[in-house]
């Protein structure tokens, strides 16, 4: 694997470094959900006081949200997923009760969390709601009363059921059988570009997708690489063997790629991960999306969980590393293109011994 890395390190990129003339600063880094810590004093309504626990990527260092109020609604509930910043939370008495809230959320009111229930999951034949494998949003901006933009929730589950809403105006979920198996693979994400949910059908050769008109049945593209590094067949091999996820992700500025992450199997924390960056060059007239291998993602960092991956500029929030992909799963560490090198990160000091789920990654917050 050694020499693969270093081999990767030597290919240079024939394509065109990704400029930002403009950024955009947020308030907060990203952050990876911890979890949160009761002192059982009782909240308003119900619930109790606690402290969240963050961590900070950028400063590797573990954020505390002190004195937050946690609705009685959740505390009986389990982390299931995140999308734009809000966490999903599922009933543990009834696991199709679902309800979105900002729990996370560290600008948002200590005192009043908020909460967005969700119509109860329905079953396809052949389907499970039991186990979410992710989620994804359409919008930042779930509140039901938003009346510039509707919102559409998807819940992929594991299996072939993928469930979609419309919140505010749905009273129920229309569910969509997928024409394949999910599995730990792919990951759900929403292009804003698009206007499309995306999942990497298995192999990550091809993309399936779904509009916001629930009626629609799902579009495939299939994805040619091109600008494929020169490795010799055993290298090759060496990849095969490997346990492979495909993730699909688009930067702010509309530019997508498709990031493949290979981990050794048995999967080993500290092992070093492997990832390939493919950038989207062009959709040709027959549906096809050439894909570019590349080294250089420019001012941009990706950021893969069990949450929906999604991109930020790195220069936006100060302490982050350009071109370059954090990682939270087979392994928790930042994944440096430049030098094909990960930097593992140590469990944050006074953090909690053991994380209750696996913790996602939550885009930047802004005031």
């Amino acid at each position: 694997m050694s020499q693969l890395l270093f081999r990767l390190s030597k290919l240079s990129s024939r394509n065109n470094v990704l400029i930002h003339k403009s950024v955009r600063l947020f308030s907060t880094s990203p952050y990876l959900t911890l979890g949160s810590v009761g002192e059982d004093l009782p909240g308003e309504g119900g619930g109790y006081i606690g402290d969240i626990l963050l961590f900070d990527p950028a400063k590797e260092e573990l954020v505390t949200v002190r004195d937050k109020t946690i609705p009685e609604e959740l505390v009986n509930s389990k982390l299931v997923g995140a999308s734009h910043g809000w966490t999903f939370f599922s009933d543990r008495c009834n696991h199709n009760s679902v309800r979105i809230s900002d729990l996370f959320n560290p600008l948002a009111s200590k005192s009043n969390t908020k909460i967005i229930p969700l119509p109860l999951l329905t079953t396809m034949i052949y389907g499970q709601t039991d186990v979410v494998w992710n989620v994804a949003m359409s919008s930042s901006s779930p509140h039901q009363d938003n009346e510039e933009e509707d919102c559409v929730v998807a819940i992929n589950f594991l299996g072939n059921q993928l469930s979609m809403c419309r919140l505010g105006r749905d009273l129920g979920w229309t569910n969509k059988q997928i024409p394949f198996v999910c599995s730990e693979n792919s990951n759900l994400m929403y292009s804003k570009r698009d206007q499309r949910f995306y999942l990497p059908a298995p192999g990550g050769n091809y993309l399936c997708s779904y509009d916001l008109h629930f009626d629609n049945d799902p579009m495939f593209n299939e994805l040619v690489f091109l600008n494929l590094p020169e490795l010799p067949q055993s290298e090759w091999e060496l990849l095969n063997s490997c346990f492979k996820e495909d993730h699909w992700v688009e930067s702010p500025s509309g530019q997508s790629f498709l990031v493949k992450w290979y981990s050794q199997v048995p999967s080993q924390r500290y092992k070093e991960p492997l990832l390939m960056v493919f950038r989207e060059d062009e959709e040709t007239e027959e549906g096809t999306r050439n894909m570019c291998y590349t080294e250089d993602i420019g001012d941009l960092c990706i950021f893969l969980s069990k949450s929906d991956p999604f991109c930020v500029v790195a220069s936006s929030c100060p302490g982050l590393k350009p071109n370059s992909i954090y990682l939270m799963g087979r392994c928790f560490a930042v994944y440096d293109l430049t030098t094909r090198t990960a930097h593992h990160f140590k469990p944050p000091k006074d953090g909690p011994e053991r994380v209750p789920f696996l913790p996602y990654w939550l885009p930047p917050f802004s005031t």
